[in-house]
């Protein structure tokens, strides 16, 4: 690098800067990790080319801002990258048959683990395997099913293992799974998770920096160059600063550190503890953005208002009482720290709401965007000027309900489904609101996403079209505003001189890609920090 020239200079047919009122560009030019011109004349920054400066001359290519994800689970991607891949499965004897071939090369005792990435409704059966089947593939082994963050189904081995019997207490806002004859079937929900969870032993530390490399990688190669992690356990930060310090990580990160699973600000109380070594890093690339509380169950357990249509009982669960929320958020804002709570369901939301407005209440002067709604799916009109009013911001994940829409109407009906993040409310009424995927419930992807925002297409055709947004909208979702969520408006989320250079360089011009084409388009480069990361080299 020298004082005076760039080390990466790119020519294009439009950079769009995403400045209000700027004109697309057509030359770019990187000194070191930052943005250092832009020019009309795609010639025009030719004064800046030394021997030592990339060049690409891309005369049909658009460039736009990096994307970020502002909600997902890379963690949960890294840790698949070396597990039992059933997502590739279409029937049970599939999904096991995986298992199989895996329990023969695994040691006697080990366990075995799968990824998270399906939907049961996806396999011919449209159920979730059973402790019984898992049974016949391997007992000399404990297997763990896992199908998003909510749900587990484990074999006799694991239950044995944990002391999971008939008799064993349900732990408050979980679930221990029976059959229909009231024996235990294998599945565990949201806070039964840790009863088999806690027993598995974490994969080697260059096991999971290898994962963690693979996954940001995928990532970038989709356009994405940040991501807002949304459960991260302390070990799992632990092993984000080591993939750092060896280079692995190729995707900026803002982790939230979970809180899952406590039930006591006492808990959250000892996180913090843990947290404050982390509190002051300068690294641009990996940072602790705040702590994150789960309300609510997932797709099966969401807390709504009315029963669900499946089971006119049932109507979700809160994982949390509501004083207690308020206490433990209080530990966390008070420390300095921000909030990101799990709100699915619309009794989930309004109860979020009762909590972050009695913390705002209590604790006045708080910076903006210090407690943060995650999801907020079935938010309704009281509720969405409820959160505007308070300044609450809130961030919502179409992939997810594209890939999920079958499941969930199968508990929520079609009506509730077709309600499921309304994009274009929350924009029309000035919400602070910026979108991600919510992997591995959703496919991350950031033209993925912005194709699902604009067409609210599902797995099972079109949902809730009075929802959809503009494609200018859905990119500054996850540019603009995505920056802004992470506080970091002056560094990211616009091609401005001064801030980082984090791009995306596509072959065609995403604003005009014809359908579905642009549900699957991909760039051709990625750059987080000037530094190139493509498609090609991402496995």
């Amino acid at each position: 690098m020298t004082d005076h020239g760039a080390d990466l200079l790119i020519r294009a047919d439009a950079v769009h800067t995403l400045v209000p009122g700027q004109a697309p560009q057509r030359a770019l030019a990187v000194r070191g990790d930052r943005i250092a011109a832009l020019s009309p004349d795609p010639n025009g920054l030719d004064h800046l080319v030394s021997a030592h400066t990339r060049v690409h001359d891309l005369p049909g290519a658009t460039v736009l801002p990096a994307f970020d994800d502002t909600h997902t689970h890379m963690i949960f991607a890294a840790l698949g990258a070396q597990d039992v891949p059933v997502h590739r499965a279409r029937t049970i004897p599939e999904f096991l048959d995986l298992i199989r071939e895996r329990a023969a090369v695994t040691p006697e005792g080990e366990w075995i683990r799968t990824t998270t990435n399906w939907q049961e409704l996806n396999l011919a059966e449209r159920r979730l395997p059973t402790a019984a089947e898992l049974d016949t593939v391997t007992d000399r082994h404990p297997v763990l099913v896992k199908r998003g963050g909510h749900n587990d189904v484990v074999n006799s081995y694991a239950l044995r293992l944990a002391g999971i019997t008939e008799d064993t207490p349900v732990p408050p806002g979980g679930t221990i799974g029976r059959g229909a004859d009231g024996r235990l079937d294998g599945r565990l929900v949201d806070n039964a998770l840790h009863l088999v969870e806690r027993l598995v032993p974490a994969p080697d530390r260059a096991q999971r920096i290898e994962g963690l490399r693979i996954a940001s990688r995928d990532y970038a190669a989709t356009g994405i160059g940040t991501v807002r992690d949304c459960a991260v356990t302390p070990e799992d930060y632990r092993v984000l600063r080591a993939a750092r310090e060896a280079g692995a990580l190729h995707t900026r990160v803002r982790a939230l550190i979970s809180a899952l699973g406590m039930t006591s600000a006492a808990q959250v109380e000892d996180l913090l503890d843990v947290m404050e070594e982390w509190r002051d890093t300068a690294d641009p690339q990996l940072s602790v953005w705040g702590v994150k509380f789960g309300l609510d169950g997932g797709l099966e357990a969401g807390a709504t208002e009315e029963p669900y249509a499946c089971d006119h009982s049932f109507s979700g669960m809160l994982i949390w009482e509501p004083d207690a929320l308020v206490e433990a958020v209080e530990a966390v804002v008070r420390r300095g720290w921000r909030v990101g709570t799990h709100a699915y369901g619309d009794r989930a939301v309004r109860t979020l709401l009762d909590v972050y407005e009695r913390v705002l209440e209590r604790n006045p002067g708080l910076p903006a965007g210090s407690l943060v709604m995650e999801h907020g799916g079935l938010a309704g009109p009281e509720q969405r000027a409820r959160a505007v009013a308070l300044g609450i911001p809130v961030t919502i994940q179409q992939p997810l309900l594209h890939d999920t829409a079958e499941v969930e109407e199968v508990f929520w009906g079609p009506e509730r489904v077709a309600r499921l993040f309304p994009a274009r409310a929350w924009i029309d009424l000035g919400a602070q609101v910026s979108a991600g995927s919510d992997f591995p419930v959703g496919q991350f992807g950031a033209m993925r996403s912005v194709w699902g925002m604009t067409t609210r297409q599902t797995v099972i055709g079109v949902k809730g079209p009075e929802h959809a947004i503009t494609y200018d909208e859905a990119v500054a979702l996850h540019t603009i505003n995505a920056a802004r969520l992470c506080g970091e408006e002056h560094l990211r989320g616009t091609l401005t001189p001064g801030r980082f250079a984090d791009l995306t360089v596509w072959d065609q011009d995403p604003a005009h890609c014809p359908g579905e084409a642009l549900r699957d388009l991909n760039p051709t480069h990625t750059f987080v920090g000037g530094l190139l990361i493509t498609p090609a080299d991402a496995r």
